[in-house]
Protein backbone atom coordinates (compact mmCIF):
# COMPACT_ATOMS: atom_id res chain seq x y z
CA UNK A 1 0.00 0.00 0.00
CA UNK A 2 1.44 3.57 -0.88
CA UNK A 3 0.80 5.14 2.02
CA UNK A 4 2.54 8.21 0.69
CA UNK A 5 0.63 8.68 -2.07
CA UNK A 6 -0.88 12.15 -0.91
CA UNK A 7 2.73 13.61 -0.49
CA UNK A 8 3.30 16.16 -1.76
CA UNK A 9 0.32 17.09 -3.71
CA UNK A 10 -1.34 21.15 -3.92
CA UNK A 11 -3.14 21.98 -1.04
CA UNK A 12 -6.21 21.76 -3.08
CA UNK A 13 -5.97 17.90 -3.77
CA UNK A 14 -5.26 17.22 -0.35
CA UNK A 15 -7.61 18.75 1.55
CA UNK A 16 -10.17 16.87 -0.76
CA UNK A 17 -8.13 13.70 0.05
CA UNK A 18 -8.17 14.74 4.06
CA UNK A 19 -12.25 15.60 4.16
CA UNK A 20 -13.05 12.41 2.36
CA UNK A 21 -11.18 10.03 4.52
CA UNK A 22 -12.10 11.62 7.64
CA UNK A 23 -15.82 11.83 6.68
CA UNK A 24 -15.67 8.34 5.18
CA UNK A 25 -14.65 7.11 8.61
CA UNK A 26 -17.49 5.55 10.41
CA UNK A 27 -16.39 6.93 13.86
CA UNK A 28 -15.21 10.43 13.05
CA UNK A 29 -18.45 10.60 10.77
CA UNK A 30 -20.69 9.95 13.73
CA UNK A 31 -18.52 12.20 16.06
CA UNK A 32 -19.18 15.41 13.30
CA UNK A 33 -22.33 14.59 13.19
CA UNK A 34 -23.24 14.78 16.84
CA UNK A 35 -21.36 17.91 17.32
CA UNK A 36 -23.38 19.70 15.01
CA UNK A 37 -26.25 18.80 16.66
CA UNK A 38 -24.54 20.05 20.34
CA UNK A 39 -24.62 23.22 18.46
CA UNK A 40 -21.42 24.88 20.71
CA UNK A 41 -20.28 28.25 19.69
CA UNK A 42 -17.49 28.12 17.57
CA UNK A 43 -16.67 24.52 17.65
CA UNK A 44 -14.44 22.16 16.11
CA UNK A 45 -13.19 18.40 16.36
CA UNK A 46 -9.48 18.65 16.68
CA UNK A 47 -6.62 16.69 16.55
CA UNK A 48 -5.64 12.82 16.81
CA UNK A 49 -8.71 11.67 15.85
CA UNK A 50 -8.56 13.18 12.43
CA UNK A 51 -4.91 12.72 11.43
CA UNK A 52 -5.20 8.87 12.86
CA UNK A 53 -7.91 8.32 11.12
CA UNK A 54 -6.22 9.14 7.99
CA UNK A 55 -2.92 7.16 9.48
CA UNK A 56 -5.20 4.36 9.82
CA UNK A 57 -7.03 4.98 6.27
CA UNK A 58 -3.46 5.30 4.01
CA UNK A 59 -2.27 1.85 6.27
CA UNK A 60 -4.83 -0.44 5.94
CA UNK A 61 -5.39 -0.80 10.45
CA UNK A 62 -9.27 -0.65 11.23
CA UNK A 63 -11.30 2.73 12.15
CA UNK A 64 -10.19 3.68 15.78
CA UNK A 65 -7.11 2.18 15.78
CA UNK A 66 -4.45 4.28 17.81
CA UNK A 67 -7.68 6.73 18.65
CA UNK A 68 -7.88 7.41 22.50
CA UNK A 69 -10.66 9.94 22.33
CA UNK A 70 -12.43 12.80 20.36
CA UNK A 71 -11.42 16.44 21.06
CA UNK A 72 -13.97 18.45 20.70
CA UNK A 73 -13.03 22.41 20.75
CA UNK A 74 -15.78 25.28 21.54
CA UNK A 75 -15.05 29.20 22.28
CA UNK A 76 -17.26 31.21 24.61
CA UNK A 77 -15.94 33.66 26.33
CA UNK A 78 -19.35 35.09 27.92
CA UNK A 79 -18.62 33.00 30.83
CA UNK A 80 -15.12 32.10 31.83
CA UNK A 81 -15.99 30.32 35.25
CA UNK A 82 -15.12 26.43 35.73
CA UNK A 83 -18.63 25.95 36.09
CA UNK A 84 -20.06 26.85 33.39
CA UNK A 85 -17.71 24.73 31.42
CA UNK A 86 -18.03 22.01 33.31
CA UNK A 87 -21.89 22.32 32.86
CA UNK A 88 -20.78 21.95 28.71
CA UNK A 89 -18.68 18.63 29.94
CA UNK A 90 -21.91 17.21 31.26
CA UNK A 91 -24.44 18.27 28.69
CA UNK A 92 -21.86 16.78 25.58
CA UNK A 93 -21.00 13.70 28.15
CA UNK A 94 -24.99 12.82 27.62
CA UNK A 95 -25.06 13.66 24.15
CA UNK A 96 -22.66 11.74 23.00
CA UNK A 97 -23.44 8.92 24.88
CA UNK A 98 -23.02 5.77 23.09
CA UNK A 99 -19.92 6.87 21.17
CA UNK A 100 -17.64 4.08 20.53
CA UNK A 101 -14.61 6.60 22.13
CA UNK A 102 -14.77 9.48 24.97
CA UNK A 103 -15.59 13.05 23.97
CA UNK A 104 -13.12 15.62 25.55
CA UNK A 105 -14.71 18.78 25.96
CA UNK A 106 -13.02 22.33 26.50
CA UNK A 107 -13.69 25.79 26.03
CA UNK A 108 -10.52 27.81 24.16
CA UNK A 109 -11.74 30.90 26.01
CA UNK A 110 -10.39 29.22 29.31
CA UNK A 111 -7.51 27.56 28.24
CA UNK A 112 -4.67 30.78 29.68
CA UNK A 113 -6.77 30.38 33.15
CA UNK A 114 -5.26 26.79 34.03
CA UNK A 115 -2.52 26.31 31.77
CA UNK A 116 0.39 27.79 33.13
CA UNK A 117 -0.97 25.61 36.75
CA UNK A 118 -0.88 22.24 34.46
CA UNK A 119 2.23 23.08 32.15
CA UNK A 120 4.03 25.77 33.90
CA UNK A 121 4.60 28.15 31.24
CA UNK A 122 2.24 31.10 30.18
CA UNK A 123 -0.40 30.45 27.56
CA UNK A 124 -1.68 33.45 25.02
CA UNK A 125 -5.65 34.12 25.68
CA UNK A 126 -7.04 32.78 22.25
CA UNK A 127 -9.81 34.29 20.30
CA UNK A 128 -11.09 31.55 18.66
CA UNK A 129 -10.93 27.80 18.77
CA UNK A 130 -8.96 28.12 15.53
CA UNK A 131 -6.51 29.99 16.68
CA UNK A 132 -5.61 27.48 19.64
CA UNK A 133 -4.68 24.68 17.24
CA UNK A 134 -2.07 27.08 15.80
CA UNK A 135 -0.67 26.98 19.51
CA UNK A 136 0.08 22.85 19.21
CA UNK A 137 3.54 21.34 19.99
CA UNK A 138 3.29 20.14 16.63
CA UNK A 139 1.90 21.47 14.19
CA UNK A 140 1.38 18.42 12.44
CA UNK A 141 -1.78 17.84 14.85
CA UNK A 142 -2.76 21.50 13.91
CA UNK A 143 -6.05 20.26 12.16
CA UNK A 144 -9.85 20.85 12.62
CA UNK A 145 -12.57 19.87 11.46
CA UNK A 146 -16.52 21.34 11.57
CA UNK A 147 -19.67 21.64 9.95
CA UNK A 148 -20.37 25.38 8.31
CA UNK A 149 -23.76 27.13 8.69
CA UNK A 150 -24.39 26.18 5.31
CA UNK A 151 -23.40 22.01 6.07
CA UNK A 152 -20.49 21.65 4.31
CA UNK A 153 -17.17 20.24 6.22
CA UNK A 154 -15.05 23.06 7.02
CA UNK A 155 -10.86 22.19 7.50
CA UNK A 156 -8.57 24.68 9.65
CA UNK A 157 -5.43 23.42 8.71
CA UNK A 158 -3.27 27.12 9.70
CA UNK A 159 -0.14 24.69 8.79
CA UNK A 160 -1.08 22.98 5.86
CA UNK A 161 -1.81 19.22 5.53
CA UNK A 162 1.81 18.08 4.08
CA UNK A 163 3.46 16.63 7.28
CA UNK A 164 -0.23 14.68 8.16
CA UNK A 165 0.31 12.91 4.59
CA UNK A 166 3.76 12.53 4.64
CA UNK A 167 3.92 11.00 7.66
CA UNK A 168 6.13 13.53 9.21
CA UNK A 169 5.61 15.15 12.66
CA UNK A 170 7.32 18.38 13.10
CA UNK A 171 7.21 20.63 15.83
CA UNK A 172 5.67 24.11 16.32
CA UNK A 173 8.03 26.06 18.22
CA UNK A 174 5.68 28.70 19.17
CA UNK A 175 5.97 27.77 22.66
CA UNK A 176 7.99 25.51 24.89
CA UNK A 177 6.42 22.56 24.16
CA UNK A 178 9.28 20.40 23.32
CA UNK A 179 8.23 17.43 26.02
CA UNK A 180 4.80 17.22 24.75
CA UNK A 181 5.80 17.41 20.97
CA UNK A 182 8.32 14.46 21.38
CA UNK A 183 6.35 12.01 23.85
CA UNK A 184 2.97 12.39 21.42
CA UNK A 185 5.74 11.15 18.51
CA UNK A 186 7.18 8.55 20.22
CA UNK A 187 3.77 7.44 20.78
CA UNK A 188 2.25 7.47 17.65
CA UNK A 189 5.65 5.65 16.12
CA UNK A 190 4.45 2.74 18.43
CA UNK A 191 1.14 2.86 16.33
CA UNK A 192 2.59 3.83 12.90
CA UNK A 193 6.15 2.47 12.71
CA UNK A 194 5.90 4.59 9.39
CA UNK A 195 5.89 7.87 10.64
CA UNK A 196 9.22 10.34 11.30
CA UNK A 197 9.46 12.71 14.36
CA UNK A 198 11.50 16.06 13.38
CA UNK A 199 13.73 16.74 16.07
CA UNK A 200 12.57 20.14 18.20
Amino acid sequence: MDHLRYSGLPFEAQCEAFLDIVSGDPLIHEALARARMLALPDWLVVSGALYNSVWNHLTGKPSGYGIRDVDLFYFDNSDLSYEAEDAVIRRAARHFEGLALPVEVRNQARVHLWYPQKFGQPCPRYTSASESISHFASKTHAVGMRYDAGGRLELVAPFGLDDVFSFRITPNRVMDNQRTHEAKGARARECWPEITVVAW
